[in-house]
């Protein structure tokens, strides 16, 4: 017979939360949807931090050190960091959820090629497409299922929830912003690649591997913001908006802050695509 202390000990076990840790805010909001009260959640890159310039706190490590898993999205601190995150928990198992997806180029929205260092590096931007990220969320419920085989049916159930929601999302979206008439765009950071490849829009992009312009290039990026008469031009917080602000000052544009990073990851997919919408109608 066994004793009503061990039956204890092993339901509170059964019940404590798995400890898993995701990369950014977007890839939480995924886990929590299919995994619900059943993972604690790490967010290495927090609210208003760039993963551009991440670099994990102490606490952070000593968090790591108890995860049961690592959620990876393809951000490029993810490969700097890997073997070092590997010797604080060399039992966390490291989960690429962007594998078996087809990359886009960082530079394929470019005006001139500013960048030759970094020419054909793959953008890992892929959280703004509601289609790539049902890749994601299967890697996510394969990962959960492996770690957690009792909870099985319920893990399969939100998932088969959230790829409904993505499948809805992607329609509204699409009838949202088909109906512009204006559909380029400027952002100074390229982070809406994968979205505008996904509606049919055109980003070009001020910033490169988080440098600056050089005048030639700046003129260039006005030049042709003229000739293909843009209407907005998109910032986010983590970065610097002064070059952003210079171009849309010279071709007369509004300047539209988006965060790709935000936590709420539905509700602000919505809000991109509206936003983007009333901007580019505008005027």
């Amino acid at each position: 017979m066994v004793h009503p202390a061990v039956l204890h000990r092993v339901h509170e076990q059964n019940e404590t939360p798995l400890a898993v840790a995701v990369s950014i805010l977007p890839q939480k909001y995924f886990v929590e949807r299919i995994a619900g009260a059943h993972a604690s959640v790490l967010v290495l890159v927090g609210p208003g931090r760039s993963p551009a310039t991440f670099e994990p706190t102490p606490r952070q490590m000593t968090q790591l050190a108890r995860a049961r898993i690592y959620f990876r999205i393809g951000v490029p601190f993810e490969r700097v960091w890997a073997d070092r995150f590997r010797a604080v928990n060399p039992s966390m198992r490291q989960v690429d959820t962007h594998a078996g997806i087809r990359l886009r180029r960082l530079d394929s929205d470019r005006v001139l090629d500013r960048s030759d260092e970094h020419a054909g590096v793959a953008d890992p931007h892929i959280w703004v497409d509601p289609i790539l990220m049902k890749v994601v969320a299967r890697h996510i419920l394969d990962a959960m299922v492996e770690a957690d085989p009792q909870r099985r049916e319920a893990y399969e159930a939100n998932h088969s929830a959230l790829v409904s929601d993505l499948d809805l999302l992607d329609v509204e979206i699409r009838e949202v912003l088909d109906r512009v008439r204006s559909r380029t765009f400027i952002a100074y950071h390229s982070a809406w690649g994968y979205f505008a490849d996904r509606y049919n829009l055109n980003q070009i992009v001020i910033e490169s591997e988080g440098k600056e312009p050089g005048a030639k290039a700046l003129a260039e990026i006005v030049r042709l913001s003229v000739a293909e008469a843009v209407k907005v031009v998109v910032v986010q917080q983590q970065f610097s908006v002064r070059s952003a602000r210079t171009v849309a000052d010279a071709i007369g544009a509004d300047v539209l802050q988006l965060d790709p990073l935000a936590e709420d990851w539905l509700t602000n997919m919505r809000h991109v695509a509206q936003s983007l919408y009333l901007a580019l109608e505008s005027g």
